[in-house]
């Protein structure tokens, strides 16, 4: 890797050179090869389309179908822009909203948590230390899960820290929050909360998008024993190329709020971005894989632990 590395960075880097405008003429032909050409993960798009949206006819749902490929090209050659976009060009590309009530918090001494799903371009939000003004030491991060290929994974770390944003392995988060808080540092870390969980981590199912969804709860745990003030992360697109994120306070005081509250407000919230314009959801996932029935038939939760049933039961 430490080989080849140094040749895929630099290819990449070389397309993150060219303007916007010849990006997304790149897009649109990747559009054509990867929707109509290829049609990738074509059938899952549309499963998850039309089993969200039961109400919509089929041709909203194509409308909304193409809206998304189109989309998810354009992701592609967005971010790789990160790579060498300047911070003055970044911001004419992407608007923060409300950072003030984030800067307030750490004007208390309250470190923050930002709780996000797969919406809009999400990796441009390893770029939302450039909306703060009074704090441009604080810590501003993602939690990310490694990717298995290195070379890609390497590749992203760099893409998502070139801004100034830092990049930390979920196992490692909650040792990196405590080292910041015994060093007095502010911090804003993203947890993109919206994946599937693993059969073995699964601990709550809520109603999401017409679907008995199971959710991680991992990311609320920490946010309540790290006493964040937790902001939803509400990302528009008005137009291409150009993102508005607005950050919604759902609580100060995580502690004392009913366990899964926060978990159970976050998808609520998703839910009415998703709804407001679906396009630019991450639909190509195959989300619901996991069913309620299958997990009550093959698992038992015995002292908040998920063990497999025995072959006798």
């Amino acid at each position: 890797m430490k080989i080849l590395y140094p040749f895929i960075h630099g290819f990449f880097y070389l397309i993150s050179l060219l303007p916007f405008r010849v990006l997304y003429a790149i897009s649109d032909g990747l559009y054509l090869l990867v929707y109509r050409i290829i049609g990738y993960r074509k059938r899952v798009v549309r499963n998850n389309l039309t089993s969200s949206f039961p109400e919509k006819g089929i041709d909203e749902i194509k409308r909304i179908e193409r809206g998304f490929y189109h989309f998810l090209c354009d992701y592609f050659v967005e971010t790789l822009k990160l790579l060498s976009i300047s911070p003055e060009k970044m911001l004419q590309h992407i608007e923060f909203h409300n950072v003030e009530e984030m800067e307030r918090c750490f004007d208390e001494g309250q470190t923050c948590a930002a709780i996000l799903g797969h919406y809009g371009n999400w990796e441009y939000l390893s770029t939302t230390g450039l909306g703060f003004k009074r704090y441009p030491d604080a810590v501003m991060g993602l939690i990310y899960h490694p990717l298995y290929n290195k070379i890609f994974d390497r590749l992203f770390i760099d893409l998502r820290q070139h801004l100034g944003g830092v990049c930390i392995a979920k196992k490692d988060i909650l040792r990196y929050l405590v080292t910041y808080r015994r060093e007095k540092r502010m911090s804003l870390f993203g947890y993109i909360s919206d994946q599937t969980p693993k059969w073995n981590n699964i601990h709550l199912w809520l109603p999401f998008l017409n679907h008995d969804t199971p959710v991680f709860t991992n990311g609320e745990k920490i946010m309540r024993k790290m006493n964040n003030a937790v902001f939803y992360v509400d990302m528009q697109r008005p137009r291409r190329g150009h993102y508005v994120v607005t950050f919604k306070l759902i609580t100060r005081t995580p502690a004392q709020l009913e366990e899964h509250a926060i978990t159970r407000r976050f998808f609520e919230m998703l839910e009415q971005t998703i709804r407001r314009d679906p396009r630019f959801y991450l639909w190509s996932h195959n989300r619901w894989k996991r069913t309620h029935e299958e997990f009550d038939r093959m698992f038992k939760v015995v002292d908040g632990k998920v063990i497999p049933k025995s072959t006798q039961e």
